[in-house]
């Protein structure tokens, strides 16, 4: 049921004085767009009238096919806290369609849609529960971001070490002023790196949380003269940043992947939803890891996942089962990072997780151990998979995934593989300081 009517918006913006809305949208590759209205212009709006130029969107229509309407989601509605306070700013987020009045298939939102509609014909709900890391560095002297900090504190430090203890109490409250229920924040284990994780929801409301999360933190940065960033792995020799995202299925108002009567609490759902995760993972890697920095997180040595598999007890698979249980029983998967465009992270994600259902896959057996220490053989005899090692391997991935192309359809699939192999070739070809380094004076 709707929070907002049409009527309720109006309302607010006169009460709040709000003087600009942004109707924002996010293109294929997850970063966030939008165009900026008067309330003179609000109806026009809410009347879904509003158009712009879908050619100059990376990833959406050719020129000759370029007018584009957003559709406002009324829920979204959110006045900004940081704009100033007489003339507010507020936003909206909107779905993208074409001018017949159709829903635009290379709108993220809407492939995210098509999922919770595949997993509702099912009797599911899918809720979500991100953990969105972050740095914190320094600005140079005209604002531009740099990989420089001067902390040094690690895992669950605190003030004085914590310097960015400020920062990151100021964006909580602003979250929380947004509406956001904020359950944990702290110091994480690299120095100038951050966690804040707040309450999990439905699907499509919590990938709207991650892009106004990431929007919100990077917005307080700036004022305390900072940049935030959520490049997964932006300093070498120290822990990346990753999304983790905890992930549950609710049928009847029940949590489906809880089964008291089994001895772990874990029904037969959970598990053959965690199989379609595993089966898909090489498909699914392109999209959660999108970038060529996302697989220089994913190695050895700093608490990220290589390696597919699962367990219930320890943290180097790929995906972990928390110890809780009842209603709060979930699965995570951990090599996701925040780079990602949430709406087909979390689409993908599902369409697997129910594909393992539908088939009634069986994944291998629990992997209790630490990975890492495993032999070659060790590793084959538990039926252990690595990830893709880098995008070009992703990329192949998911090009070979018939089931996971269907989900993205054809227009997200060939515009995202055309431009990630595009991505790829241009870092194979780029000489690196590195290389300069280690080869100029020796050969």
């Amino acid at each position: 049921m709707s929070k907002y009517t049409k009527s309720d918006i109006i309302r607010l913006v006169e009460e709040e004085d709000v003087e600009f809305i942004r109707l924002q949208f996010t293109d294929i590759f997850g970063t966030l767009k939008n165009v900026a209205i008067t309330k003179s212009q609000l109806e026009k709006a809410l009347n879904n009238k509003c158009m712009f130029d879908g050619s100059s969107i990376e990833g959406f229509v050719r020129i000759e096919e370029s007018d584009m309407y957003l559709y406002p989601d009324l829920d979204s509605f959110v006045i900004f806290p940081w704009r100033p306070q007489q003339g507010k700013v507020a936003r909206l987020i909107c779905d993208v369609y074409k001018a017949d009045g159709t829903p635009f298939e290379g709108d993220p939102r809407y492939v995210l849609r098509r999922a919770i509609k595949e997993a509702a014909d099912m009797g599911y709900t899918f809720n979500v529960g991100p953990e969105c890391e972050f740095f914190l560095f320094h600005t140079d002297e005209v604002g531009r971001p740099t990989t420089i900090s001067h902390e040094k504190a690690g895992y669950f430090d605190l003030g004085p070490s914590d310097l960015g203890e400020n920062v990151r109490r100021d964006m909580v409250l602003t979250l929380e002023e947004m509406g956001f229920e904020i359950e944990a924040s702290h110091h994480e284990c690299a120095p100038a790196q951050h966690e804040i994780d707040f309450k999990y929801d439905e699907a499509l409301k919590a990938a709207d949380n991650i892009m106004t999360f990431k929007l919100t933190v990077k917005t307080i940065a700036k004022r305390h003269g900072l940049h935030a960033t959520f490049m997964p792995k932006p300093k070498y020799g120290m822990a990346g940043s990753g999304m983790h995202i905890n992930m549950s299925l609710f049928k009847d108002g029940k949590n489906a992947f809880y089964d008291p009567d089994k001895e772990d609490g874990l029904s037969e759902i959970a598990y053959q939803f965690i199989a379609g995760i595993m089966e898909h993972m090489n498909g699914i890697a392109a999209i959660t890891n999108p970038l060529v920095n996302s697989y220089k997180r994913l190695v050895p040595g700093y608490e990220a996942p290589i390696y597919v598999a699962w367990s219930a007890k320890n943290r180097s698979p790929l995906i972990r089962i928390p110890a809780s249980r009842g209603a709060g029983t979930r699965t995570e998967l951990r090599c996701p990072d925040s780079a990602a465009n949430p709406y087909l992270a979390l689409a993908v994600c599902l369409s697997a997780g129910l594909d393992g259902i539908r088939r009634k896959l069986t994944p291998p057996a629990s992997v209790d151990c630490n990975i890492f220490e495993l032999t070659e053989e060790e590793k084959i005899a538990k039926k252990i998979t690595s990830l893709p090692g880098n995008l070009g391997m992703a990329i192949e991935g998911l090009e070979k995934d018939a089931y996971i192309r269907e989900t993205l359809g054809e227009h997200i699939f060939g515009k995202y593989t055309e431009a990630k192999k595009k991505e790829w070739d241009l870092f194979n070809e780029y000489v690196s300081d590195w290389e300069i380094d280690r080869y100029l004076a020796k050969y």
